[in-house]
């Protein structure tokens, strides 16, 4: 998936207003992720999205902390309100649950209790391999 094509299914689906607005909500989804993912995985996760998405990401630190914390953190990355950084949230990781192979998101997901999967959608709507 090509970045415009990225950005603009987070803008539509989180109702955000621009693409620099999307863009951040990447930025602040994909940061927060690496948080709380291990090792290489966050970086497995950004070699299959668009090369401008990449340097959001880095090595997983593993921290342990729930869905709430999390949209807690993507809010203030942002600099907006808990409940809209969870649409925004949800907009990003379904969209890359949607960009990156289904093998992929089942290795996040293999890392994230149950509670997360809510914030990727069902997490069964990824595309085949």
């Amino acid at each position: 998936m090509q970045l415009h094509e990225f950005l603009g299914r987070v803008q539509e689906r989180g109702n955000i207003d621009s693409k620099d607005q999307a863009l951040n909500a990447v930025r602040a989804t994909l940061e927060t992720l690496s948080e709380r993912l291990k090792g290489g995985e966050p970086l497995d996760l950004a070699a299959q999205l668009p090369v401008a998405l990449q340097g959001y990401v880095g090595v997983g630190q593993g921290e342990r902390f729930d869905p709430d914390e999390f949209c807690r953190r993507v809010a203030r990355r942002e600099g907006i309100d808990e409940e809209l950084a969870r649409s925004h949230a949800e907009a990003v990781l379904n969209v890359t649950q949607e960009a990156v192979s289904s093998g992929e998101i089942r290795d996040v997901l293999a890392q994230l209790p149950r509670e997360y999967h809510s914030l990727f959608g069902s997490g069964s709507r990824h595309r085949p391999n």
